[in-house]
């Protein structure tokens, strides 16, 4: 596991471009964290570093965000709005979750039964007013590391 410390929202979107970086096609994110954590800086961090150009935005209300002008898809979850696992197959998460880009999903641990086996868990907790400890970890056989 790599544990990493930023003090602001830019040094975590930077954090996450690094990160990026290492990921592959067929890469799944996991992200986890409290409301207000960075999740979402998190995630516009990797667009950069998959070289994304359209502006990241949350997909609470609409689930799934598809960004294709990287140098791979990339398909951004929330599961916050899920009513569990059900939900899911109606909104393309299995087709996607291994599928020919990154995958990355905010509030993955709503839908923990549901992820890939192989996938990297990504937690952002606060440790001070602006400070944020990320914590990396890959499960499974997972080969997109950090």
């Amino acid at each position: 596991m790599a544990v990493y410390q930023t003090n602001s929202e830019e040094e975590t979107t930077a954090c996450a471009a690094v990160f990026a970086k290492t990921l592959a096609a067929g890469c799944f994110v996991a992200l986890d964290g409290e409301l207000g954590a960075g999740k979402t800086a998190f995630v516009k961090g990797i667009a950069r570093g998959l070289h994304v150009k359209e502006n990241v935005v949350s997909p609470t209300f609409t689930i799934l965000r598809v960004y294709e002008s990287g140098r791979l898809p990339l398909y951004h979850y929330d599961a916050y709005r899920l009513a569990g696992e059900d939900g899911l197959l109606d909104v393309g998460f299995y087709d996607y979750a291994e599928g020919d880009g990154v995958c990355v999903c905010e509030w993955a641990e709503r839908i923990k039964n549901a992820l890939p086996k192989n996938h990297t868990r990504v937690a952002i907790r606060y440790i001070g007013e602006q400070a944020r400890e990320i914590a990396i970890e890959r499960v499974g056989e997972c080969d997109c590391s950090g």
